[in-house]
């Protein structure tokens, strides 16, 4: 059970170019990665949001499909967390968006990624 310290977060991650690591689980050797322009990881992303909130797209299914995090296989899921694991943004985000709004949040932009959060 989570605590008020915890939340439980789900991500879409789309790499791109600028990210640190050019690899992924669907993508071991990073040839895609590699080739995808952040302006594309953010528009492949907002096609994306904009399936899940119309209800053409369920949040789980295509984050099994397409993130590039290992969450993937569980459907995005990236557990519970608090302030001190993860970065402030992640967390301040979280909070508004998962726990009082309980909705689909914009993107986060980081210094390497481009996520949309649940």
């Amino acid at each position: 059970m989570a605590s008020k310290q915890q939340v439980r977060a789900s991500h879409i991650l789309i790499k791109h170019q600028g990210s640190r690591r050019k690899a992924s689980w669907k993508d071991p050797e990073g040839q895609v990665i590699m080739n995808t322009t952040k302006e594309s990881a953010i528009s492949q992303l907002k096609s994306l949001r904009d399936d899940i909130l119309s209800d053409k797209a369920n949040f789980v299914d295509v984050a099994s499909r397409v993130s590039d995090c290992s969450s993937a296989k569980r459907g995005g899921d990236l557990g519970l967390f608090s302030f001190l694991v993860f970065v402030s943004l992640f967390f301040s985000v979280s909070i508004l968006y998962c726990r009082v709004l309980n909705f689909l949040s914009s993107f986060i932009y980081s210094f390497f990624l481009i996520d949309i959060l649940w």
